[in-house]
């Protein structure tokens, strides 16, 4: 890094070039990813507008592009109320706690060639264990409102979090059996290279990858709060959820915190699954690292808006059920599917045992998830006129 060189050549001690470095990487990371937070709630407005048929934000500058400045001042100009009985210290420390994991996460995503804002051997690990305490943070702010209301939503967005903590843990272990390491950027480099000369070698493309990746991309909406999972604010059940005695920029810092983790779970299945900063094609290695990454992020991301455009809110039971029946026995599938991947030589042997393992009970799972295990029929009863 720039800065560690150039206090090397001051002849600063080590560990001024070290806290030097890491201040600098870390507001980097902070400084792009809020710029990405102001950024994709326009785009988000935007989407959805054309995707509803109607205007989207167009009165803040030019096609509305000052609209996220106008939002930003309207949270940091409006009262901050804070019930009587509410526990002031932990209301105060609730949205704080929240941002702060999203932000960590992010600092040990590899996001180009040698550019890992904290490299750490155990990145992967890290990853997961501050992102649990997102729970915690959830915890206070329905605990320390004083309300039932918050109270209830923070109890749910707990067992959805924790019900899809699960699925999204035990797929990326998948990852971590083939590539034998914690470390992201070693995880990434695993996957350099062409199969038959242009097929990327990301463990997307292969049968244990597939499975896990998707079942880590649907765990990642439920993580992200992302519709149709997004039973944490459901506004006509609960007002707003863990949130409710929440006002001013502590709101803010909620959506904030959710933006930023949903980067951060975007950017962790981008380097697991589809090959980090790798280049998609041979021949395109010339083009800097970091613009692959930010081109699959920015494709990853538009997904998440379109299926919010697109599917409508499932109920509290779907959500859980889902967890348990069908998504958590698949990922628990992809780890002796990887295993044998990995053992069988990466081949058409590979092929061969690893589809069957998957796709038979892929089948019977959905065969009885759709039509056994799932509620009956409702039927709605009007009033007689």
């Amino acid at each position: 890094m720039l800065v560690e060189v150039i206090f090397h050549r001051l002849g600063a001690p080590e560990w001024l070039v070290s806290i030097a470095g890491f201040i600098v990487a870390a507001s980097t990371v902070v400084g792009v990813f809020m710029g990405g937070f102001a950024l994709l709630s326009l785009v988000e407005r935007k989407t959805l507008a054309r995707i509803q048929n109607r205007i989207g934000p167009n009165r803040a500058g030019w096609f509305g592009i000052l609209q996220p400045v106008a939002d930003g001042i309207k949270m940091l100009t409006k009262e901050d109320i804070v019930p009587a009985k509410a526990e002031w210290l932990l209301h105060l420390a609730a949205p704080i706690l929240i941002v702060i994991p999203s932000i960590l996460a992010l600092g040990v995503i590899p996001y180009g060639r040698e550019w890992t804002p904290v490299p750490l051997e155990l990145g992967l690990l890290f990853f997961f264990s501050v992102g649990a305490l997102t729970e915690l943070s959830v915890f206070m702010a329905g605990w320390a409102s004083g309300s039932k209301f918050p109270m209830l939503g923070a109890m749910r967005a707990i067992s959805q979090m924790v019900s899809y903590e699960l699925p999204l843990i035990i797929s990326a272990l998948g990852v971590v059996m083939v590539s034998g390491t914690l470390s992201l950027p070693v995880i990434v480099d695993k996957q350099a290279g062409f199969h038959l000369g242009f097929i990327p070698a990301w463990n997307l493309f292969t049968p244990w990858g597939l499975v896990a990746g998707l079942v880590f991309y649907i765990a990642a909406i439920a993580e992200a709060n992302r519709c149709p999972f997004d039973l944490p604010e459901g506004e006509s059940e609960i007002v707003a959820g863990h949130m409710t005695e929440y006002s001013g920029f502590k709101y803010a810092l909620f959506f904030m915190g959710e933006y930023l983790g949903l980067f951060a779970i975007s950017g962790l299945g981008i380097t697991l699954f589809l090959g980090g900063w790798q280049a998609p094609l041979p021949g395109l290695g010339f083009v800097p690292s970091w613009i692959w990454f930010f081109a699959k992020l920015a494709v990853v991301i538009m997904s998440f808006l379109w299926i919010r455009g697109t599917f409508p809110r499932v109920r509290i039971d779907q959500l859980m059920r889902f967890a348990w029946l069908c998504l958590i026995p698949m990922a628990l599938l992809t780890l002796p599917a990887a295993a044998i991947w990995h053992f069988a030589g990466r081949g058409l042997l590979g092929w061969v045992t690893t589809v069957p393992l998957l796709l038979i009970p892929w089948v019977i799972i959905t065969v009885i998830y759709n039509r056994r295990l799932s509620p009956s029929t409702r039927i709605y009863r009007f009033a007689d006129s």
